[in-house]
């Protein structure tokens, strides 16, 4: 972003996010903040074709590698498929990949989405897939056609990048390649790199499968939004992009309740925030949504079995677990 003329404390403002969040390399972020990330970019810059842009300018091996992999596969078809497996351990995006005997249809859906993607995204999105062919086979590929819903706008070089007819005001964001391209060989193909890099992937991919419960994204939503007082069903439920329905049946289905969630969300911020000496046990209170210190104090030793205090003295110095 920076080198875009983009300042991070700007972009961050006027996203609504934290000041400090780009320092922070294990920060996470919720979907609608993700999109109100890139909305601001676009506000910011006003330039129609930034996306593309930055999709151009980004060396091959910049990307990370779960990106990287698709780069280096047997042929276009083989990359696609790569990346769409791959892709959730960036974002989660989920790249659709639908193949007839002419055309081969591109889809992008974000399942906690509860508002459309910013148009940049699509842009990133579409160009991205488009950027992999060209590299990976070294020839200027182009789609059959690209549809977009959003109306026309003023971006001269979608027509030019992507040299396909753009149908705009569209029922859905669509790139449609040819078949037969997705045949196409990439002469840089390295067996040996794929065969150290895959395993690696579909071992984090496994291990973010394994987390991905519906009680475990609640549960998170929930210590994000203790300082605000007790998490409403309503609350996270909204986070998550479902109804209230379906978020409860999730949550017994898996096995457990929203209470229960919500108990287990604050001992581990209660013991996360305890850990750090200086933390006044009055401001811990608060964070965890109590009332008044009293309260944290008799639910704290129903989970412990000691007081604040107590625990604070004996765990206050060990290291701290992934919470």
């Amino acid at each position: 972003m920076e080198r875009i003329g983009l300042p991070p404390a700007a972009l961050l403002r006027q996203a609504r996010l934290p000041a400090a969040l780009h320092l922070d390399g294990q920060a996470v972020i919720t979907t609608a903040q993700y999109f109100a990330l890139w909305k601001a970019i676009e506000d910011l810059k006003a330039d129609g074709d930034l996306g593309i842009k930055l999709v151009e300018g980004t060396p091959t091996a910049a990307h990370p590698p779960s990106s990287l992999a698709a780069f280096y596969a047997s042929d276009y078809r083989d990359g696609l498929h790569r990346t769409a497996r791959f892709k959730r351990l960036c974002t989660p995006e989920h790249l659709h990949v639908t193949e007839d005997k002419a055309e081969c249809t591109i889809t992008i859906e974000w399942h906690h989405a509860t508002t459309p993607e910013p148009a940049i995204l699509t842009d990133i999105g579409f160009a991205s897939v488009v950027e992999l062919g060209r590299r990976g086979t070294g020839q200027h590929l182009t789609p059959q056609r690209v549809e977009l819903t959003r109306s026309r706008t003023q971006a001269p070089l979608h027509k030019a990048y992507f040299g396909c007819p753009i149908r705009y005001d569209a029922p859905r964001n669509a790139l449609v390649l040819k078949t037969a391209d997705l045949d196409r060989p990439f002469p840089g193909r390295n067996p040996e790199l794929l065969e150290l890099l895959t395993p690696a992937l579909v071992a984090a991919l496994d291990d973010l499968q394994a987390c991905d419960s519906v009680s475990e994204r609640a549960r998170i939503v929930m210590k994000r939004n203790l300082a605000s007082g007790r998490p409403e069903l309503s609350e996270v439920a909204r986070e998550l992009g479902m109804s209230e329905r379906t978020l409860q049946r999730r949550i017994t289905d898996e096995g457990t309740t929203y209470r229960d969630l919500l108990v287990a969300a604050r001992q581990e911020l209660g013991r996360q925030l305890l850990s750090d000496p200086a933390a006044p046990i009055n401001e811990v209170a608060y964070l965890l949504g109590f009332q008044d210190t009293s309260s944290f104090y008799r639910a704290f030793r129903d989970w412990e079995g000691v007081t604040p205090n107590r625990w604070r003295e004996h765990n206050a110095s060990e290291p701290l677990g992934d919470q």
